[in-house]
């Protein structure tokens, strides 16, 4: 797809104050769906791969069929309004969205509208370089999710250009929580970046409340971004686009960026702004055209008949908020403390959106700077190369492994690199992809000295030179033993047994 004509980001900013506001979809790891007793797909205990094997009569609205608000995803939600500064309403009610789409069997969503769980809250961001933001919340409401289309057919897995299209309606009913933000000012140049460690926020709260895995790969954390520019001085905001279903961290600042190009290049050419929805395409790194946004009366709210108001008890609210885990920038810096990481290695540990991945690699038995070490570095690499997220490769118990082998001696760092490719590549666990391919490193002192005394007689003029008091000459000598040991041997090892060959 052809990329829009775009301003340059500077002299966009120049021209026009950018206004921002996001609406993060949550799905909750609850056992159930939210309205009826089918199996959650986004629960990481179930493996449901067959469509349409996840649903019950109520996930299909079928005639006679009543939802049962599911607790859990209540409690869910309080926790998460109350972890985002916000107010938890007395009462709150959910209320009939309807709107035709494929795979929304009911013909409407059971969401909440002018009555949510949580409204009126604050969000602390942190930017890449310490700076707070304070974004303010406007609601946090519960709601089902619906099905899934699968275009078949064409080039870009879309429905424009498909043959046809399937529906899976395993999806249908998982319980999510939308926060909506009020609009954001005053981010200007840094609107990107507040978008990235904004969604990076709620995923960190989310996965520490342990109300839901918040991988974005697989949807279980969703981003619309809403973006509109205003010129300057001009106090009425301009139209907004919202660019649906950001799955990554990297994404979601792209598309704003982009955004903010492709809406300044209209203004100031004399066009208007479209209000709708737009798509995000990784590969050209470009937004296009979805469908017209709609307003809230489209939609045709009306309370949920078959559903009683939510009235949590103050009771419950005061033991959800007693069991809340740290704000994430108080966790930030405790974590940056116990782990002994300069300003620059926690920033780059943030900055590339992996706290959250080397946190539990430490959890799970590593040290800090090794599990730093391997997340920004190699993991980071291939993630880059293959345009896909870490955490999507590789997991951290696995990488605890990795590094357990690395400080054992049974692997070299070079023998380790291997064993990360192979365990992304699909081939099994560390132990299994060392075992497979033969990587661990030659520990027997009989198979080095006879490699070392092939190396010596292969270099006479070497063996002299170390004889004579230049052990610097030994790397040549153990070059060619690790050469010959194929990289599985201890070069700290080899090194000793060059040293005492020589001055045999």
């Amino acid at each position: 797809m052809a990329r829009a004509e775009l301003m340059d980001f500077d002299q966009a900013l120049e021209l026009f104050e950018p206004v921002l506001g996001f609406e993060v979809h949550v799905e909750l790891s609850t056992q159930t769906k939210m309205f009826s007793d089918a199996p959650n797909p986004a629960f990481g205990g179930h493996e449901i791969t067959e469509p349409n094997t996840a649903i019950t009569p109520v996930c299909l609205g079928l005639p006679g069929s009543l939802p049962v608000v599911n607790e859990t995803a209540v409690r869910y939600s309080i926790s998460l309004g109350l972890a985002l500064g916000c107010q938890i309403a007395p009462t709150s009610r959910f209320a009939r969205k309807n709107y035709f789409y494929p795979d929304l069997a009911k013909n409407y969503q059971i969401s909440q509208y002018d009555e949510p769980i949580a409204f009126e809250g604050m969000l602390e961001v942190e930017l890449e370089d310490g700076t707070l933001v304070q974004v303010p919340i406007e609601r946090a409401h519960m709601e089902e999710d619906a099905g899934k289309l699968t275009h078949v057919g064409g080039s870009t897995g879309r429905i424009q250009g498909a043959e046809y299209s399937l529906v899976d309606y395993n999806r249908a009913g998982v319980p999510l929580v939308e926060i909506v933000t009020k609009p954001i000012y005053g981010a200007e140049h840094r609107a990107p970046e507040l978008a990235k460690a904004y969604v990076s926020t709620i995923r960190d709260i989310v996965r520490a409340l342990g109300i839901s895995e918040a991988r974005m790969e697989r949807g279980n954390l969703r981003c619309d971004a809403n973006v509109s520019l205003r010129p300057r001085g001009q106090a009425a905001l301009g139209t907004r686009t919202e660019t649906k279903n950001v799955n990554s961290l990297r994404s979601v600042e792209r598309a704003v960026r982009y955004e903010i190009q492709r809406q300044a290049a209209i203004l100031a050419a004399g066009g208007t702004i479209t209000q709708e929805t737009r798509h995000w395409h990784e590969d050209t790194g470009a937004t296009s055209p979805g469908r017209p946004k709609s307003d809230a009366d489209d939609y045709r709210y009306f309370p949920e008949p078959d559903l009683l108001p939510v009235a949590p008890t103050p009771q419950l609210i005061a033991e959800l908020r007693a069991a809340l885990p740290e704000a994430p920038a108080a966790r930030r810096r405790r974590l940056k403390e116990e782990w002994g990481f300069s300003d620059l290695e926690f920033r780059d540990v943030v900055n590339s959106g992996l706290l959250v991945e080397v946190t539990d690699t430490v959890a799970a038995g590593a040290s800090p700077q090794q599990a730093r070490k391997w997340w920004t570095g190699e993991i980071a690499r291939i993630a880059n190369a293959q345009n896909a997220e870490p955490a999507a490769l590789i997991s951290p118990q696995h990488v605890a492994e990795i590094v357990a082998l690395v400080e054992s001696g049974a692997l070299t760092d070079r023998l380790a690199r291997q064993v990360v490719e192979g365990v992304i590549a699909g081939e099994g666990s560390p132990a299994v992809v060392v075992s497979a391919r033969g990587l661990e490193v030659v520990s027997d002192d009989g198979a080095l000295i006879a490699a070392v005394d092939a190396a010596l007689a292969q270099q006479p003029d070497v063996l002299e030179k170390i004889r004579d008091g230049k052990v610097q000459a030994a790397g040549a000598v153990i070059g060619a033993v690790m050469k010959a040991m194929g990289g599985k041997a201890d070069a700290a090892r080899v090194r000793e047994l060059v040293l005492e060959r020589a001055a045999q």
